[in-house]
């Protein structure tokens, strides 16, 4: 982090607060007191603070159950660790001065719609959280968190008056254990991270072409043969739900069909429709065999899951298994089914059947609805808004996914930018948008490990979370990642890896301890956008994930900046500090390539970003010129200019799998400078 952005945060945190109702339009100065994220619906801002400190004490009022009091322990467990301040039993028995009022019980299994409202009351000597039942309470209890922050007098909170409530009812959080198994640690671990930011529905992945990873009793060779030896038992998903609802989290599980199945042939070939069930990837939907395991392995999963929800996939399916198998040609002529994409109808239909039968309702994506689809099926919608809109025109209700696939390597901003009811969706009438649902960011591990998957979904996650509990008017970039970054640090509270691992695997990849030179290269790459990596190197499940690409976050914050600061100076907006900001990070850049070269081949995973740092240098030097040439306002060369200009698009190309963010922003300072 560069000393501008801690300076900045630190301005930030103790910044005195003012009056704010929202939503309404933010004036900046009131923008910059709230770090809350999502910025909740109604706050109201006043003086003073609320103090921290072992004297804390916390209270339970109204209805009470076991699990509102583990909601209280881990409230405290994680101020402990933000704090520093041993509060585990001490907060339990001092005197109250802080009241949970809880009206009453939730559902007993948590439902679509239900109540998360809360009303939070903080002053100089007491807080009040009220809700009408524990979801709320733990809604709650996590916006006070947010606030807690350090001051020259201790830890405190700020006197708010906080009353929220979600825009959306479904704000999910996919993690594919389909391609890669998940382990049930980093599955936790990213359920209290959804927890901090209020999202409520985990849907839960469990089969692809790749391996079946969850256990059935009923038709075990799934598992057996299917998994490589890794799988969830029943018992674990049993205690992933429990520990999902104790966070106030839906578990929707989805077993992809008829197609991504491969794993499935491997104990129970029959199921396969092409003449090789090795090299099949799509379900047999011709046989009444097929329907009959489907209905009992459904049927079994219904009860290990409780959530009135149960995704069946449906996506991506290649036809043409079924269009060239002779013998699912001749069903397909005998009841008069035109192609694969109407086989794959009569197929939904049948499932969806199934899935009633054991009063579920299905989900799927895209590709399930027909003119003839049910309407209780919901769509999630991963070909976009337009698609999603035309689901709820059609009388179906809906989730958003595209613009959310945080797999991508998008930055923030793009996926805070996308809204369920965007763009086309806003032509809906106000019935239509009540069948608009919410959203779901996606986690796909075709090439994230167990390692490096919590900075994949962490901190941009938040983002979207925001997008989808926060009133529509919260719409401002630069505030969103004003926040943002504190919020990321609270996620550490909290377990989550996101701020740790890449220090760690540099580390690794150089043998050094503290390998300084690699990590000003690695703060200012990124790997390349949508699926221009996969690409760029070949992947397959056993390939190490042990690179540079690997180990940098989606997003470069320092480049980003950089970005930010360069605009500036060429719309000749920047002040002194900023220009000083620009020369130390150009310097840095510029000297760090004769500390790094030596320390890069001495390992086989540094050795391809020798060129990369080379490029970097030389564009930070073209940077410093241009900034000079800028400053003083001189005339350059046409040949130079243009000579500098192809220079730094060619390195703004990838290189070692990775992006060199900051050489858009020297071209910025390039074409800005004064020619002949």
């Amino acid at each position: 982090m560069s000393n501008s952005r801690v300076a900045g945060l630190m301005r930030f945190a103790v910044l005195a607060f003012c009056t704010l109702s929202l939503p309404m339009n933010l004036r900046a100065q009131e923008k910059s007191s709230i770090a809350i994220m999502p910025l909740p619906a109604h706050i109201m801002q006043g003086e003073g603070e609320f103090p921290i400190d072992g004297g804390f004490g916390v209270a339970l009022k109204g209805y009470k159950d076991a699990r509102l009091e583990r909601a209280q322990q881990r409230f405290l467990d994680t101020l402990s660790r933000e704090t520093g301040i041993p509060l585990w039993r001490q907060a339990i028995l001092n005197s109250p001065h802080f009241t949970v009022q809880t009206a009453g019980p939730s559902a007993a299994v948590q439902q679509l719609g239900e109540d998360e409202s809360y009303h939070l009351e903080i002053s100089t000597t007491n807080v009040q959280l009220t809700a009408p039942n524990p979801i709320g309470v733990i809604r709650g209890l996590q916006t006070f968190l947010q606030m807690v922050r350090i001051t020259p007098k201790g830890f405190s909170v700020p006197v708010v008056t906080v009353d929220d409530k979600p825009r959306f009812p479904w704000r999910g959080l996919l993690i594919d254990s389909g391609h890669r198994f998940v382990p049930i640690s980093t599955v936790k671990r990213n359920l209290d991270g959804m927890e901090a930011v209020k999202l409520n529905v985990f849907h839960w992945r469990f089969a692809d072409n790749q391996g079946f990873h969850v256990e059935s009793k009923k038709f075990p060779r799934l598992q057996a043969k299917g998994s490589g030896g890794f799988y969830y038992s029943q018992h674990e998903v049993r205690e992933i739900i429990a520990y999902a609802r104790d966070r106030g989290i839906r578990v929707v599980p989805e077993f992809d069909m008829p197609c991504h199945t491969t794993s499935w042939f491997l104990g129970y070939p029959k199921l396969a429709s092409g003449q090789d069930p090795s090299q099949s990837s799509a379900i047999d939907p011709t046989r009444e065999s097929t329907y009959e395991f489907l209905a009992g392995f459904i049927g079994e999963m219904a009860a290990l899951f409780p959530d009135s929800y149960f995704h069946t996939g449906g996506d991506e399916c290649d036809v043409k298994e079924w269009e060239t198998n002779p013998r699912i040609q001749e069903f397909m002529r005998t009841h008069a089914i035109k192609d694969g994409a109407a086989l794959q109808v009569l197929f939904t239909a049948k499932i969806q059947k199934i899935v009633a039968g054991q009063k579920k309702i299905m989900e799927g994506w895209d590709e399930v609805l027909q003119p003839n689809t049910p309407k209780d099926v919901v769509i999630q919608s991963w070909r976009g808004q337009n698609s999603l809109a035309e689901a709820a025109r059609s009388g179906y209700r809906g989730v958003l996914s595209a613009g959310y696939y945080i797999d991508l390597n998008q930055s923030a901003a793009e996926h805070y930018r996308v809204d369920p009811l965007g763009d086309t969706a806003a032509t809906l009438t106000p019935d239509q948008k009540t069948r608009v649902l919410g959203g779901e960011a996606t986690m796909w591990t075709d090439i994230v490990s167990d390692e490096n998957i919590d900075n994949r979904i962490w901190p941009r996650t938040a983002a979207i979370a925001e997008r989808l509990w926060s009133p529509h008017q919260v719409q401002d970039v630069d505030w969103m990642y004003q926040r943002l970054a504190i919020v990321s640090q609270k996620l550490g509270y909290y377990g989550l890896r996101h701020r740790l691992i890449t220090d760690e695997m540099l580390q690794r990849m150089s043998g050094d301890p503290d390998p300084v030179p690699l990590k000003v290269l690695a703060a200012v790459v990124q790997p390349p956008r949508l699926y221009e990596r996969q690409q760029l190197r070949t992947f397959t499940d056993f390939t190490p994930l042990n690179h540079l690409d690997d180990a940098v976050p989606p997003e470069s914050e320092t480049a980003r900046e950089f970005n930010e600061i360069a605009k500036r100076i060429v719309l000749r907006k920047a002040n002194s500090q900023e220009w000083q900001q620009a020369r130390q990070w150009l310097l840095l850049w510029r000297d760090n390539d004769a500390k790094l070269q030596p320390l890069l081949s001495r390992s086989y995973l540094t050795q391809e970003l020798a060129p990369v740092s080379r490029n970097l240098s030389r564009v930070a030097e073209i940077g410093l010129q241009a900034l000079d040439d800028l400053h003083e306002n001189r005339v350059v060369s046409p040949d130079l200019q243009q000579r500098n200009i192809e220079f730094l698009e060619a390195s703004g190309k990838p290189q070692a799998v990775l992006l060199l963010m900051v050489a858009p922003s020297v071209e910025l300072l390039v074409q800005a400078t004064r020619t002949q």
